[in-house]
């Protein structure tokens, strides 16, 4: 018995460790989002970015610097946003979606506009057009959970109002209890009076 309750609480105590790590490194890393986008400094002004690993030509915004500053601008609102949905215990966490999916299309076009030099095909007006079936897929999410929600809170379950012998109309006591109350009063040792009703403050 001692040694279960020994290795419950190293658990619990694992558990709370992790957690307090995770939430260290969540905190930590909110904290530095600003230098996160302000890391576009350190990119040339160039058109071309040279190093071991490839080479980036920067084609439509003509500098390396100004194409970084772009899409670190939306790279770290997209990392902060993904923070909040995974991090997020309401019910309307779906609805964070819709603005991930909106910054990473962003990112997707800029990236796309400035290394192949074509906006034919993405365009910011158009982009509404391709997300506009994802925006519905949250929507649907959303309101079915708010539904079942909304029937967990208001809802009358008339399965579970016959298993317990409930009432509607009554006062939230089942037939048994009413019926061990009664007994109970009646008993000969039980001095019992009742409450005064309405006609007798009337008469008062």
């Amino acid at each position: 018995m001692i040694m279960t309750q020994k290795s419950k609480s190293k658990l619990s105590i694992k558990g709370s460790s992790r957690y307090l790590l995770l939430g260290s490194l969540i905190a930590v890393s909110i904290a530095f989002s600003p230098y996160i986008f302000y890391l576009y400094e350190i990119f040339p002004n160039g058109n071309v970015w040279e190093n071991s690993f490839f080479t980036y030509e920067s084609k439509y915004y003509e500098s390396v610097n100004v194409a970084m500053w772009t899409y670190l601008g939306k790279i770290t609102p997209l990392f902060l946003l993904l923070i909040w949905f995974f991090t997020c215990k309401h019910w309307w966490y779906h609805s964070i979606l819709v603005p991930i999916s909106m910054y990473a299309f962003q990112i997707l076009v800029t990236v796309y506009q400035d290394v192949y030099l074509d906006d034919a095909f993405f365009m910011d007006l158009d982009g509404l057009i391709y997300l506009a079936p994802f925006f519905l897929i949250v929507l649907v999410i959303l309101y079915t959970v708010r539904t079942q929600i909304f029937d967990r809170i208001y809802g009358i379950d008339l399965s579970e109002l016959n298993e317990t012998d409930v009432n509607v109309f009554s006062t939230g006591l089942s037939t048994k209890d009413e019926a061990e109350i009664s007994g109970f009063r009646q008993a000969p040792k039980f001095n019992y009076t009742p409450e005064p009703t309405e006609d007798y403050y009337r008469k008062l």
